[in-house]
């Protein structure tokens, strides 16, 4: 028992000492669907994300880098279209804790600036008014990383806990979010050590 207990300890080490000192690339794609049904009317919200990333795993567990990551949103209200487009960029701090050679589990812990333009459209779909906004991001997303082979894997996370603001142009409203959506949100990516 007590060889097995070794073995098992010097397969974590192992697997923890091959990702010090690499870059890591990874990406996450998410969508997100929202419907609210009233008696007369619906209204639908959908969401398609792209995060993309790079650091740098300076440690067994720490990881530090920049991230991108582009949204868009169509959003149906009561008849009425909105298109949402939303752009961060910033850097992140990861800390990964490796179970065994397959599986780690980490948190990623982003920050930075971002901007969002709306455009609504008229009941007639031609014409539109644009707004545009600025402001920061801050979360936290636990995910779990699955080793397919030689550090490429698979990274799912299903929510976070984070805080983002977002101040209008031309006396447009200022907004701020506070979100815990834990089980409201997948997000599959990939992510290689190199």
């Amino acid at each position: 028992m007590k060889k097995i207990l070794v073995m098992a300890a010097l397969a974590i080490c192992s697997f923890a000492n091959a990702q010090k000192g690499t870059i890591l690339v990874a990406g996450n794609i998410g969508y997100t669907s929202e419907k609210s049904e009233y008696q007369f009317s619906e209204d639908k919200t959908s969401t398609f994300t792209f995060s993309p990333k790079v650091g740098y795993q300076f440690n067994n567990n720490w990881t530090v880098g920049g991230e991108i990551s582009s949204s868009s949103s169509d959003v149906d209200v009561a008849g009425s279209k909105r298109k949402d487009n939303n752009f961060r960029i910033g850097g992140f701090v990861r800390y990964s804790v490796p179970l065994n050679q397959t599986f780690s589990v980490f948190a990623d812990m982003g920050l930075g600036f971002q901007n969002e333009k709306n455009k609504v459209y008229a009941n007639n779909g031609n014409s539109y008014v644009k707004y545009k906004g600025d402001g920061m991001y801050i979360g936290v997303t636990p995910a779990l990383f699955i080793n397919m082979k030689k550090g490429f894997g698979l990274n799912f996370n299903i929510g976070g806990l984070g805080y983002e603001t977002l101040s209008f142009d031309n006396n447009g409203e200022d907004y701020s979010k506070f979100f815990f959506n834990f089980g409201q949100t997948v997000n599959i990516g990939v992510s290689k050590n190199f």
